[in-house]
């Protein structure tokens, strides 16, 4: 039975929010969890991967129901070329189901929702079609994306980067247009916020700064053993492996500074973790003398715990990246892009290092390895930062008044792990 008492929130996912395991899919899968103790949530997500029981599992612990909708094979795609064929975006065609349609008509018809969540702009047509236009809608952009193929674009990356351009131009009028009629957008820091605000002209309006926060508890530094010694040499990079902005960064990392690296600290090897990784990364590991490929793993902690130190040398970011927290959260000295930590207020040289030119990077690395004290003072400083800014409880509260919901939350449906 359904509890009265609640309100009823229709949540639409680009993709399925469980396992919590990488970007998109960390943060929808906190929010769902943050809401399913004030509201009742009704979720439908396309999926274009197989799902699993333990996946069906955990959402049905968050959810009042729940339908997962596949969403693979060519005709994805055949919708995203019509899209951007008549002028749309290639997001909006790749996103666009038949199937999640008429199942979100039906459920409109039968159920009063008092608000509907989007996971990103991509869904926004759901939101403007049928029965759903008269529900007040918060859509999470999370990123301004626009700003995302615009700087694909500006790295020359032929013969797509007219592609991206375009997709970058039609993804900013509809960020846009999204605060003429949305109740609320939210992104994940100030500076996604500021950059929203500044490229798509709006001073005013329903913008708001709602920031990733990171299970330090499941992230700890006791949470997975660890080999370290004073010795130790090893660097490590975490991230999706077929995901372009961290293959331009691994790739990158690689081929222009590691070679200094190596010269300065011949011991030193950097691990690389993440699934699916390309023919590009894959190469890394036979080019680039040091360089381990450990590819897809089910638990990154552990190789984490045994590094000397993280590095995140993405020139692609946007907003906050998961891989950073983690880090931090796990007591790991961090050296980082700027741009990988322009959405975090952690404290350049306190609480994590920032580099930039090949020469700033091979300088704070080899330092880093050869100084376990300076590296204790680091994590140690970056762990309390984000024991002090980054607890998901707290960033996620600002959904309240969005949302209308009273301040204290009611018992959840049921318990669900982290």
């Amino acid at each position: 039975m359904t509890d009265p008492r609640r309100p009823r929130v229709l949540v639409l996912t680009h993709r399925v929010p469980f396992p919590p395991d990488k970007g998109d899919r960390i943060r929808t899968y906190h929010i769902l969890k943050w809401l399913s103790s004030r509201a009742l949530i009704d979720l439908v997500c396309l999926a274009d991967e197989p799902v699993d029981e333990p996946t069906l599992a955990g959402l049905n612990g968050l959810c009042n129901r729940f339908e997962v909708i596949p969403h693979q094979g060519l005709g994805r795609w055949a919708r995203a070329l019509w899209s951007f064929a008549r002028g749309g975006t290639v997001s909006e065609g790749v996103f666009d189901s038949p199937a999640l349609r008429s199942l979100i008509n039906r459920w409109a018809k039968t159920h009063d929702y008092d608000a509907v969540l989007a996971s990103a702009s991509s869904l926004v047509p759901y939101l403007r079609q049928g029965p759903l236009r008269e529900i007040p809608a918060v859509i999470d952009l999370v990123d301004v994306d626009s700003q995302k193929w615009l700087d694909y674009a500006g790295k020359g990356l032929k013969p797509m980067d007219w592609v991206y351009r375009a997709e970058g131009r039609r993804l900013r009028r509809v960020e846009r247009e999204i605060a003429g009629w949305a109740r609320a957008l939210t992104l994940v820091s100030e500076a996604e916020t500021s950059l929203y605000r500044e490229s798509c002209g709006v001073e005013v309006g329903p913008v708001h700064a709602i920031s990733n926060g990171v299970d330090f508890h499941y992230y700890h530094p006791d949470a997975a053993s660890s080999s370290e010694s004073d010795s130790s040499k090893n660097c490590v990079f975490v991230g999706a492996l077929d995901y372009r902005p961290n293959v331009d960064g691994a790739v990158w990392f690689c081929r222009e500074v590691w070679q200094e690296i190596r010269r300065r600290v011949p011991e030193a090897t950097l691990s690389l973790v993440g699934r699916r990784p390309v023919p590009a990364v894959q190469r890394l590991a036979t080019e680039c003398p040091g360089v381990v490929l450990v590819g897809q793993v089910p638990d990154v902690r552990p190789f984490v715990a045994k590094a000397a130190l993280a590095v995140v040398p993405l020139r692609l970011a946007r907003g906050v990246q998961n891989k950073v927290l983690e880090a931090l959260a796990m007591r790991k000295a961090v050296i980082s892009s700027p741009q990988a930590v322009a959405g975090v207020k952690a404290v350049r040289g306190r609480d994590l290092l920032v580099a930039s030119s090949p020469e700033e990077w091979a300088e704070s690395v080899s330092g880093l390895l050869g100084n376990p004290v300076r590296r204790t003072e680091l994590g140690h400083a970056g762990r309390r930062y984000v024991e002090e800014n980054h607890c998901w409880e707290t960033c996620l509260n600002p959904f309240g008044p969005l949302f209308g919901f009273q301040e204290e939350p009611v018992e959840a449906l049921s318990t669900s792990g982290a």
